[in-house]
């Protein structure tokens, strides 16, 4: 079916474009912030984009060995995505606590 192979080619290169383009929106999203949490949720964006081109440049490519590399991505993406959350709470309630005591400095 030669009418198949055309269809999934353009498909194909299509789905590369349009992730590509969406990393690019994203990339200015993580640079532009405002906030530590929006760069963390840029940055999980981007990981995902990027497992979902790899995913579709396996099937375009046929080459099924970029499908194992986007599950490994992908495990250490969540893992960093994690790590990072957890360092912003951290920091976060450190900070409200620096905040507290200072406040009851200047009170007291």
């Amino acid at each position: 079916m030669p009418g198949g192979d055309v269809l999934v080619g353009l498909a194909g290169r299509f789905s590369l474009v349009v992730l590509l383009f969406s990393i690019a929106l994203t990339v200015v999203r993580l640079a532009k912030g405002p906030d530590a949490a929006d760069r963390i949720v840029a940055l999980d964006l981007i990981s995902v984009l990027t497992v979902a081109f790899l995913a579709a440049y396996s099937i375009y490519a046929r080459e099924t060995s970029f499908l194992d590399v986007a599950i490994a991505f992908a495990l250490i993406a969540f893992l960093g995505t994690v790590a990072l959350a957890r360092f912003l709470m951290r920091s976060a309630k450190t900070g409200h606590k620096q905040e507290t005591e200072q406040r009851k400095e200047d009170n007291g």
